[in-house]
This record gives C-alpha cells, sequence and structure tokens, in this order.
C-alpha cells in the first residue's frame, strides 16, 4: 500500500499561479497556507488510515440504526474538536468564517484521503449556506450552531422510488396538523441517511404540499431532524444499499411516517431553496473527481517508478516510467489532476468575487462533468500502469475506480449536465458569454484560440437547432475540453519544464467530439 500525501503543493500552486486567487479583495494567503496545510497533516494521519480496513469492513443496519466501520466515530470526533465541521460558518454561529476557496481545498483532501467518511460529513456547509439563505433568524440560530460544532451531520432527501432526476414526480408530502408540518413518504439514495457519529441528523427533505399536477411548483423544502427533544423522530432506515465502491459511506433507504418538520422558505418555492444544497454539492463532486484523479497518479507513479520492467535502449535494466506508453498514461493522469483541480478553483473564485454569477452557474455544470470523467479515467490509467496489481486490492488503486465511479451519476448523472449547459447555460444572460471571455482571460494561445472559434460555431449551431439535446452531449464536452486546454496553456507559461511538457501533450489531445 502506497500511503495517502495531500498534494498540498500543487494545490497551492493552482491557486497562486492559475486561479489568480490574489485577486479576492480579503484574500490572506499565509493563513490559507497554513489551514490546509494543517487539514491535510490530521488527513494523513487520522482520516486516511481508515480508507482502506472501512472500504472492507463497510457499514451495516442494526435495529433499524445504521453502524459505521471501526474507528470512523472517533474519526469524527477529533474532526468535530478540530472546528472543521464549521470552516465556513459565521463566527456568529460558532464557525472560523474561512472562505469558500480554502474549504474546496480542504475538501479535496478529504475526498482523497477518505471519500466515504467526507461523503458523510460534508453536505454540512450546503445546509448551513440553505438556513443562511431561506431560514428564519429563530431557524438559523437553533439550527446552525450544533451543525457547526459536528453536534448534528446533515444530508439531503429528494431522491424516491420512481422520481430519480425526474423531480416533479416526488410523491413524498407534507401536511399541518394543529400547526405542525408532518412528512409522509419514502427516499432512496440517501447517503449519510444514518449513522452513530453525531448526536443527531439535521435532514433537508423535499416534499409536496401542492398536487401532483402542479409539478415541481407544488414541491416545498423541510427540515427534519432526526430526534426531538429526546425522541426519534417518525424517521426508519428500512435498508441500507450493496454498493460497487464507498462501502464506509451508508446509502440509505428510508421511510417518513408522519415526521415532525418546518418549513424552510417559501411554501412551493422547495427546489429553489434546494438548489442552493445541490449547487455546492455539485462543486464538491468535481473536487471529489480531482481528489481520485490526484491521488490514482500518486499510486501509479510511485509504483512505476520503483518496478522493474525490461531494459532500456542501451541495456541497462529499466523500471515502468523508462517506457513511453507508461509515461503517456502518467502524463495523462497528472495533466488531468493539476487541470481539473484548476478549474474548480477558478470557478470557486468567480464565486467568492460575486461579480459574474452567470459565469459560475454555467462553470459549476462544466466542472461537475469534466472533473468527475478525470477521476473515473485517472483511476482507470492507474490500474492499466500497475498491470495485473492494479486489478488486486494490495495497491488500492482499484478502490480508487470504484469509489470514483459513482461521481458521474449523482448530483446529477452527467448526460443532465451536458443538456444544462446546452440549454439554460445557453439562454442565460451573460452566461455563455462569460465563458467566451474567460478563455481569452485565462490565454491568448493561437491554438487555444483555434478551438474556440470551433466551440463559438457549434454553440450557434446548439443555440439554433430545434433539438439542442442532439448536440448536448458534444457541446458539453467541447466546452470542459476548452477550458481544460486554456488552463493548460496558462501554466505553461508560469510553471516549470515538466508543465511546458505536460502542456503540449494536452494540446495534443484528440478531441472529445467530431467538429
Amino acid at each position: 500500500m502506497i500511503p495517502f500525501a495531500a498534494p498540498v503543493d500543487d494545490i497551492l500552486f493552482s491557486l497562486r499561479h492559475v486561479a489568480d486567487v490574489a485577486r479576492l479583495p480579503d484574500w490572506d494567503d499565509e493563513l490559507a497556507e497554513g489551514i490546509i496545510t494543517h487539514f491535510a497533516s490530521f488527513a494523513e494521519g487520522v482520516i486516511a488510515p481508515l480508507d482502506e480496513p472501512g472500504d472492507a469492513q463497510g457499514c451495516r443496519l442494526e435495529n433499524g440504526r445504521v453502524r459505521m466501520p471501526d474507528g470512523f466515530g472517533d474519526a469524527f470526533t477529533q474532526l468535530a474538536e478540530g472546528g472543521w465541521q464549521g470552516l465556513t460558518v459565521p463566527e456568529e454561529f460558532g464557525g472560523m468564517q474561512a472562505d469558500h476557496v480554502t474549504a474546496a481545498c480542504v475538501s479535496e483532501i478529504f475526498s482523497g484521503a477518505n471519500h466515504a467518511l467526507q461523503m458523510v460529513c460534508n453536505l454540512v456547509p450546503g445546509a448551513v449556506s440553505t438556513l443562511m439563505r431561506f431560514g428564519t433568524e429563530d431557524q438559523k440560530a437553533a439550527y446552525i450552531p450544533p451543525l457547526a460544532e459536528g453536534r448534528w451531520l446533515a444530508t439531503m432527501c429528494l431522491t424516491e422510488p420512481g422520481a430519480g432526476s425526474d423531480l416533479s414526480r416526488v410523491r413524498t408530502k407534507a401536511v399541518q396538523e394543529d400547526g405542525q408540518w408532518k412528512i409522509t413518504g419514502e427516499k432512496i439514495f440517501i447517503s449519510g441517511g444514518d449513522q452513530d457519529m453525531s448526536e443527531g441528523i439535521f435532514h433537508l427533505v423535499l416534499a409536496r404540499t401542492g398536487a401532483m399536477e402542479d409539478g415541481v411548483k407544488g414541491l416545498s423544502l423541510f427540515l427534519c431532524l432526526s430526534d426531538n427533544e429526546g425522541a426519534r423522530n417518525d424517521i426508519t432506515v428500512t435498508r441500507i444499499e450493496e454498493k460497487l465502491g464507498l462501502h464506509a459511506s451508508p446509502t440509505c433507504q428510508m421511510a417518513f411516517d408522519g415526521a415532525r418538520a418546518e418549513l424552510l422558505g417559501a411554501e412551493g418555492q422547495g427546489l429553489m431553496a434546494m438548489f442552493t444544497m445541490m449547487n455546492h454539492a455539485r462543486i464538491d463532486v468535481s473536487l471529489q473527481g480531482v481528489a481520485h484523479a490526484s491521488r490514482a497518479y500518486q499510486v501509479a507513479s510511485a509504483y512505476a517508478a520503483e518496478r522493474t520492467q525490461g531494459r532500456k535502449p542501451d541495456g541497462s535494466p529499466a523500471v515502468l516510467s523508462d517506457h513511453a506508453d507508461v509515461r503517456r498514461m502518467l502524463d495523462e493522469q497528472r495533466a488531468l489532476a493539476v487541470g481539473a483541480r484548476a478549474m474548480t478553483h477558478i470557478t470557486m473564485v468567480e464565486m467568492d468575487l460575486g461579480q459574474r454569477p452567470a459565469l459560475v452557474d454555467f462553470l459549476t455544470p462544466v466542472c461537475k462533468v469534466f472533473c468527475t470523467e478525470a477521476g473515473i479515467r485517472s483511476a482507470d490509467l492507474g490500474m492499466q500502469v500497475l498491470g495485473g496489481y492494479g486489478y488486486l486490492t494490495e495497491y488500492r488503486v482499484s478502490q480508487t475506480w470504484r469509489d470514483a465511479r459513482i461521481t458521474s451519476i449523482y448530483e446529477g448523472a452527467n448526460g443532465i449536465h451536458d443538456l444544462t449547459i446546452a440549454t439554460r447555460g445557453l439562454k442565460m444572460p451573460g452566461a455563455a458569454d462569460g465563458f467566451d471571455a474567460l478563455i481569452g482571460e485565462l490565454t491568448d494561445d493561437a491554438g487555444v484560440l483555434a478551438l474556440r472559434d470551433q466551440w463559438r460555431t457549434l454553440r450557434s449551431d446548439v443555440q439554433t437547432s430545434a433539438t439542442p439535446a442532439d448536440l448536448a452531449y458534444d457541446f458539453g464536452r467541447l466546452t470542459g475540453e476548452l477550458m481544460f486546454r486554456a488552463i493548460w496553456a496558462k501554466i505553461a507559461r508560469v510553471g516549470d519544464e515538466e508543465m511546458q511538457r505536460l502542456n503540449a501533450r494536452v494540446q495534443r489531445r484528440p478531441l472529445p467530439v467530431a467538429i
């Protein structure tokens, strides 16, 4: 096994030289480096060692309650005591009030160290953001501090049997009885729907307050606690799913049987409120993809540098990385990790600047698609580099692939995000034009700008098409590839010889679509 090492130097390089994080008016570079370095040490020493045994042991359901793998509870206690659950929470509610860019770096390291544990813990920032935007003052005061302290964890309860991506089919009902909202229905695929690490769980539940024919307009968002005044709410975990990966992250099927709840935001506007949490989650999933791409490269490069195989042209013994095809695969892994990370960092900086919100809305699905595919691709390449050992469990790159594979499916399947880019993304004022301008801001490289001209042509074709869905995949993938190449052209101008060599390889990549 090759121990996890947080890619701190790569993260800091991306922030400083690619995302130009100094543009943020309140950016404190020394503080950010200290936070990132401190969490990296914690992740390497406490969280990462639990990843392999957690995957092997998995979660179990006992008497209706989920039991986490050995050691997870203690690790979470240390995480909470360190204040990490309240990293971005405003100080008035007991948090550190760190910026979202720094939090994104922490999230990547967390995912690389132990994606399963990160999955259970990292819905809290989105829940807090939703409360800050839509909650009453009383709700903020009551519910944010326990989330910041780590006494509560959070979930996002949307999906139902027969109502996956089509939320207009949600049937879970919320009704008022004697002034109290009560929720009845079934939710599936709920990450961290129950666990034995935190004192309680803060469920955000999308439920119907209108008629079925109202579609998404009849949906409202509710906060629903696992416990009320010391008694369990009427919520039952009916099963936990057996999955390809993320064995230590409980994916729950849950029954709400008149569970007590509070309306969050306005009645009938639940989808709008839920999107605050969903958009946070989508960026977080992008970072999970980055983390897996980086981890797979770390394992593959270390193995390839030591594994003796064949001979060099001069007859001396060779290691795997001396062979051209292995170097090609390692280069692709490295390029994907560095480039995908920069995509998320640029998006987060734009988000914190707040000057081009339409651009952020456009970049979010672009990152979700490209970065998750990058993680899967890098893990697949890592298995190929290790050969037979990659297919075994000893070096755990196969676990990286298993854990990474879900990222292109959950928080909206990537095909849906391609469709979003090609439809809503092109209709939103300032979104696609902002992306076009961003490419020019990143580089003046002639090859990249020529690719942008091709992107502009395809953009026009999509906008004038009577069936834009038919072109959505091609347009979404070309958009991600264009941003990736523009970023690498910039990296080559500020990086060393290795970065320049990798950029040359990136710019020779075959396009993901036929133009």
